[in-house]
């Protein structure tokens, strides 16, 4: 029996599951670095040392592909945005920032053709994924901001910061001429602004505000000069 020669390598048998999930991740590499339109069937099946065969075999063609890749990255970002146990609401808010601009910047090819439109109908199940991660958001904000149930100002106070954090990063990756830092920093201040003037419409966000100023200037360390103030009037 021959024996694999020099430079050769076996190959593992994978079960169904991790064949499955190594065939998503060859897809998603490729959403993640040019537009959902141009990558084939070929190409992922290329990309993951596979038939073109296998692929058709466990997602039946390119759209099923394209969910399965897209629902593969709501569970990483699911993950990633998960919040920190500990810190100011803030703090913890912008830990969970960063790690949605983490995704933002790693699929960046498959984030814009999310939220721009791709290969399918977003008002179907490319919508449903879309929405999910937008629920997914909302609920992970709240829970840094220690709320359970939101007022319908806060809610919608909340949702228009979101769509402004999608625009932003969007804009961010067609233009990249801010830092990410500077990005993230500036997000948070305008989620204090909104806030602020939420407030004036709604007692309850007007509690949540005085509450989040009181806990950010708690730290006895000095002010950064470069931050706006959150007591703005």
């Amino acid at each position: 029996m021959s024996k694999p020669g020099n430079g050769q390598r076996t190959r593992r048998r994978l079960s169904v599951d991790e064949r499955r999930d190594e065939l998503i991740e060859a897809a998603l590499q490729l959403f993640s670095t040019q537009p959902p339109e141009d990558v084939s069937i070929d190409d992922v099946a290329a990309a993951a040392g596979a038939s073109r065969a296998l692929v058709y075999h466990y997602f039946g063609g390119k759209y099923e592909l394209y969910l399965a890749a897209l629902s593969s990255a709501a569970k990483q970002l699911s993950d990633l945005l998960e919040i920190p146990p500990e810190g100011k609401p803030l703090e913890r808010l912008q830990s969970s920032l960063e790690r949605y601009f983490d995704f933002v910047e790693s699929h960046a090819a498959g984030y814009t053709a999310l939220l721009r439109g791709g290969p399918a109908d977003r008002s179907g199940e490319v919508g449903e994924i879309v929405d999910g991660i937008r629920r997914l958001l909302l609920g992970r904000i709240l829970h840094a901001l220690n709320i359970e149930t939101p007022e319908p100002v806060l809610r919608i106070t909340l949702r228009s910061w979101m769509a402004s954090v999608e625009t932003a990063g969007l804009d961010w990756l067609e233009h990249r001429d801010v830092t990410r830092q500077e990005l993230e920093r500036l997000l948070v201040d305008q989620l204090i602004v909104l806030l602020h003037v939420a407030g004036r419409h709604d007692p309850t966000t007007g509690a949540l505000f005085d509450d989040l100023t009181r806990q950010e200037f708690a730290d006895p360390s000095p002010p950064d000069p470069d931050r706006p103030s959150m007591t703005t009037s």
